[in-house]
């Protein structure tokens, strides 16, 4: 199993970026994936997650109606749309796969908001 995050860099806050995890190892369209983050001196927190197939997503409170999690089953890959980025968004973002739990985890991109 590997993940393979992308996409993180440095934004101002109200910027957009967005994070793709790439996937191989494993049957990707049979797992459901998440996003996590981690702030330094915070825990990892569950950012968003989305159905095997794609038709369930959801979001933790503070990123709701600002990011939004994708995946193309036929790339193998999981995305993360950030619009609105604000400074408490500064973190390093994992993929995660999900069986109940996370299983497996990428090694992390990070994402750093600052004027």
């Amino acid at each position: 199993v590997q993940l393979v995050e992308s996409g993180g860099g440095l934004v101002q806050p109200g910027g957009s970026l967005r994070l793709s995890c790439a996937a191989s190892g494993f049957a990707f369209s049979r797992y459901n994936m998440s996003w996590y983050r981690q702030a330094p001196g915070k825990e990892r927190e569950l950012v968003a997650t989305i159905s095997s197939g794609g038709g369930v997503t959801t979001y933790a409170d503070s990123v709701k109606g600002r990011f939004t999690i994708s995946r193309d089953n036929a790339k193998n890959t999981v995305y993360l749309q950030m619009n609105s980025l604000e400074l408490e968004d500064t973190a390093v973002y994992y993929c995660a796969r999900i069986w109940r739990t996370p299983t497996h985890w990428g090694q992390g991109t990070q994402v750093t908001v600052s004027s």
